[in-house]
C-alpha cells in the first residue's frame, strides 16, 4: 500500500533508513539469493542496524518463487468499479460492519475524538482489506520481503520495507514468527506495509507494543492515525471530489479501491 518514509530510529541499535540503502545485487531467479542475503545482512549492520535484530529477523529465510509469481499476476484492480465492488462487497458485509461499530461504540467514539476519523471509514477499510481480520494472511513477512527485495523488479522499494520490518522486530512490537501476513509483506488486520507500521502504528491498548495483528484497539486507532497524518479533515464528508477522498487515495492508489471504501462507508453510515 501506502508510501515510503524516512524514519529516525532510537538507541536500540537502529539507524535512519533510506529506500535505496542496500547495494546488494538483485536477481531474477533464486540462484543468487543466498549470496544476496549474506550481503544484505552485512550492509544492514554496517548502516547501524542491530546485528542481533538482523540475525533474528532473517534466520532461516529463503527465496520464495510463489511470491514472485504473485507479484507478476495482479489483476483485480483492472476491473471496473461495478465488477470490483460486486466481487469484494456484499450487503451482509455492510451489516457486519454496522454491528462491529455498534458493539464497540466506546472504542470508536474515543478514536474519532482522538483522530477525527469516523468509524464507518475505518471499518470499511478493515472489511475490505481482510474481511474484518479473518484473512490477514499467513505467509512469512520476512521471507516475502526478502524475496521481493532481492527480485530486481522493485528491489529498492522492498529493501526499504525489509529494513523497516527488521525495525519492528528490534523495537519489540512482534517476533519474526508472529509477523505473518499477505504475500507482499503487508501486516495486520488493515494490511500495513512495514514502513507505515513503523511510522503510524500506535499502542492504543497501552500494553507496551504496537500489535496490528491481535489488538483491535491498536488496529483501529493506527488506521485512523494514518488517515489523520495524511490530512483527514474531521467532520467533513469523504465522497469523490473532497479532501478526505484524496486522503483515501493515500491509502490505496487504485481508483476502484478508493471508491469502494467511500461507498462502503457511506452505506454503513446509512446515508
Amino acid at each position: 500500500m501506502r508510501g515510503l518514509s524516512l524514519v529516525v530510529l532510537n538507541m536500540v541499535g537502529m539507524l535512519a533508513l533510506s529506500p535505496a540503502a542496500s547495494a546488494a545485487t538483485c536477481g531474477n531467479d533464486g540462484s543468487g539469493f543466498a549470496n544476496w542475503l549474506s550481503q544484505y545482512k552485512r550492509e544492514a549492520v554496517s548502516r547501524g542496524m542491530s546485528s542481533r535484530a538482523v540475525s533474528r529477523a532473517l534466520s532461516g529465510v529463503r527465496y520464495d518463487p510463489r511470491v514472485v509469481r504473485l507479484d507478476r499476476s495482479q489483476k483485480s484492480f483492472k476491473l471496473s468499479f461495478k465488477k470490483f465492488y460486486a466481487r469484494r462487497v456484499s450487503n451482509s458485509m455492510i451489516r457486519r460492519g454496522r454491528s462491529y461499530i455498534e458493539n464497540n461504540r466506546r472504542l470508536f467514539s474515543r478514536i474519532e475524538r482522538d483522530f477525527g476519523v469516523p468509524p464507518e471509514v475505518i471499518v470499511s477499510i478493515w472489511g475490505l482489506e481482510t474481511g474484518f481480520g479473518a484473512n490477514s494472511g499467513k505467509m512469512s513477512v520476512m521471507r516475502s520481503l526478502a524475496t521481493l527485495a532481492y527480485d530486481c523488479r522493485r528491489s529498492a522499494f522492498f529493501t526499504n520495507e525489509l529494513d523497516h520490518a527488521i525495525q519492528i522486530v528490534a523495537r519489540g512490537d512482534m517476533s519474526p514468527d508472529q509477523m505473518r501476513g499477505a504475500w507482499a509483506g503487508e501486516l495486520g488486520q488493515t494490511q500495513f506495509l512495514a514502513s507505515n507500521y513503523v511510522k503510524y502504528a500506535v499502542d492504543y491498548d497501552r500494553n507496551g507494543r504496537r500489535d496490528l495483528i491481535r489488538s483491535i484497539p491498536d488496529v483501529m486507532a493506527s488506521t485512523a492515525n494514518y488517515l489523520k497524518r495524511k490530512g483527514w479533515r474531521a467532520g467533513q464528508s469523504w465522497g469523490p471530489g473532497t479532501k478526505n477522498y484524496r486522503v483515501l487515495r493515500e491509502w490505496n492508489k487504485a481508483k476502484v479501491y478508493v471508491k469502494t471504501i467511500s461507498v462502503m462507508a457511506t452505506k454503513m453510515a446509512g446515508r
